[in-house]
């Protein structure tokens, strides 16, 4: 198994990484790490998958999976008994399990400069558009975040429709800069510029990582866009 750790200043008691597809179980379009259950991928596989995850990472838990539907609603993994619908989680419990999955949507973890509370995000463009990263921010309410941008679909590759920037700047103004036009009339979208001008905008100056992009980089990453049918990385924090 292999991962990314983010490249943050975080308190030494708080652990975060991204999967990455090598190693695991799962084979065909899913080959071989993926770590979600709703894609029709081999169910004993991406339960293999996830028992290799939590032995290789010695987690006391099982992640707190959910099912991500590109809300705006972040929950209290902690208080989870089961699956529930939401695309972000927070906790200041120990040794519980904040995950996402994507597959080059936006993964976005938060913590604060004590190390008590930590958050993980989904971030596609319709739940940046509609509010989760507010959201979860709000959540926390705490001073001194810092955020990291994992493994999402890269600048040149995110092409989108006029609508999708003019909903933007119907959110704000700011945005434009997020958007390169094509001479097709439609758009390259930066979606960690995006998500930078969202917590820029609420106070959260320290923001690292978003140097990846899922897309073109075919053997680390599984990308929706590149492939359709595929699996998804894993993005988890938790903290002793």
């Amino acid at each position: 198994m292999n991962w990314i750790s983010p490249n943050w200043p975080a308190p030494a008691n708080i652990h975060a990484l991204t999967t990455l597809r090598y190693g695991g179980a799962s084979e065909g379009d899913y080959a071989r790490f993926n770590l979600a259950a709703h894609v029709d991928d081999n169910a004993q596989h991406v339960l293999a998958n996830r028992h290799l995850l939590r032995t290789e990472l010695s987690l006391v838990n099982e992640p707190k999976w959910l099912n991500q539907t590109h809300t705006t609603k972040i929950v209290c993994a902690d208080q989870l008994q089961a699956l529930v619908e939401a695309d972000a989680s927070c906790t200041q419990e120990k040794q519980c399990v904040c995950v996402v999955l994507t597959a080059d949507c936006l993964p976005i973890l938060l913590c604060d400069a004590k190390g008590d509370s930590i958050a993980a995000i989904h971030g596609g463009w319709r739940g940046l558009l509609n509010g989760i990263l507010e959201n979860s921010l709000a959540k926390l309410a705490k001073p001194g975040l810092m955020a990291w941008l994992g493994p999402a679909i890269g600048p040149q590759c995110f092409e989108v429709g006029a609508e999708v920037r003019a909903a933007f700047l119907a959110k704000d103004t700011m945005f434009s800069v997020a958007f390169e036009l094509q001479k097709n009339q439609k758009y390259l979208a930066d979606i960690y510029l995006i998500a930078r001008l969202i917590l820029n905008k609420a106070g959260v100056t320290e923001v690292y990582g978003g140097q990846f992009c899922t897309v073109t980089e075919t053997e680390r990453f599984f990308s929706y866009r590149r492939d359709g049918q595929t699996g998804r990385m894993a993005t988890l924090i938790w903290k002793d």
